[in-house]
């Protein structure tokens, strides 16, 4: 994203002004989508798929989000959102049964954590990458890769979540616009990810890219 234009002679904001006034539009127009919970998925993912555009020309608006929205939503979205979840909804199921003083309740409540952060990093690194706009299955795939290959990249994504849920936290208003920062940050890694295997002679950089736009 450090080919963006030069700020036009009178422009008030530069175009990184620009971009952040953008991915707000973006991250309330991600807020909206997501409110029937299962379009959640393909609602970030949309987000992530704009913000990427960003770097390669194209328009970060509101408007360019609902129209690749409208050409990317199928069901296999709303499987994912539901699988999501159904996920979500087993995690806090096992968490207040950890509550519950069961035997073993600790060592059960470290293990779900574990795997409850481990299965948000993956489906947070899923939406950012291209392949989330029309296989899932295929982007789980390379996401658990990523997460993985790049144990940087994922505390950067948990930071980036605890981030957005501290802004939420500490302003609640916040909450509807805390998405399109989100988005940004999942994108960021993904490039970062992608810079990094081309860097590396001999790989195939297979991290999603920064192509693939819709």
């Amino acid at each position: 994203m450090n080919d963006m234009r030069a700020r036009e002679p009178g422009e008030v904001f530069g175009p990184r002004m620009t971009l952040f006034a953008d991915m707000l539009g973006v991250g309330l127009a991600t807020t909206l989508t997501g409110l029937p919970v299962v379009t959640i998925p393909a609602a970030l993912s949309t987000a992530c798929a704009v913000l990427r555009g960003a770097g390669e020309g194209q328009p970060a608006t509101a408007g360019r989000y609902f129209a690749v929205l409208r050409r990317r939503l199928r069901a296999g979205d709303l499987v994912a959102g539901a699988a999501a979840l159904a996920g979500a909804l087993l995690f806090l199921a096992d968490l207040a049964l950890a509550r519950a003083g069961l035997p073993g309740a600790p060592l059960f409540a470290v293990v779900a954590a574990g795997i409850g952060t481990a299965a948000l990093v993956v489906g947070l690194r899923a939406c950012a990458r291209p392949e989330s706009l029309t296989d899932w299955p295929g982007a789980l795939r390379g996401a658990a890769r990523d997460a993985v290959a790049d144990v940087g990249g994922s505390a950067l994504v948990l930071l980036a979540v605890a981030t957005a849920a501290l802004c939420a936290w500490m302003l609640v208003p916040l909450a509807f616009l805390v998405p399109g920062p989100l988005a940004l940050a999942l994108t960021a890694v993904q490039v970062r990810l992608g810079a990094m295997a081309r860097s590396v002679p001999g790989t195939r950089g297979d991290a999603g890219g920064v192509s693939g736009s819709p």
